[in-house]
């Protein structure tokens, strides 16, 4: 199992909507995600840069951000578009983090 973190950004004001939204995740969403071997994910705010910081571990090469052709994840896309910046497909704009230390 190898851990994975990436960045993405909220909008301004739109903390409080974001954190409303993933307590309501949905069901099918969730099953989707552990079903393709993401576990122990956990997003953090930077609330000066409005800075989402991911983190998850995953089974085998794929990610959260490999599962874009999947209908529900698309459809969570849209849905989360209007708070936060997107690419044209609606995908969250995310940029990868390389790990530069880790202490178990």
């Amino acid at each position: 199992m190898k851990k994975i973190a990436f960045k993405m950004k909220l909008k301004p004001g739109y903390k409080e909507e974001y954190k409303r939204r993933h307590d309501q995740i949905w069901p099918e969403l969730k099953e989707l995600l552990k079903n393709s071997g993401i576990s122990d994910y956990s997003i953090f705010l930077d609330e000066e840069t409005n800075t989402l910081f991911a983190v998850q571990k995953v089974e085998g090469d794929s990610s959260s951000q490999d599962l874009g052709l999947n209908p529900v994840v698309q459809k969570w896309w849209k849905y989360m578009a209007d708070i936060m910046e997107t690419n044209p497909d609606f995908s969250p704009i995310t940029i990868p983090l390389e790990m530069v230390f880790h202490m178990d």
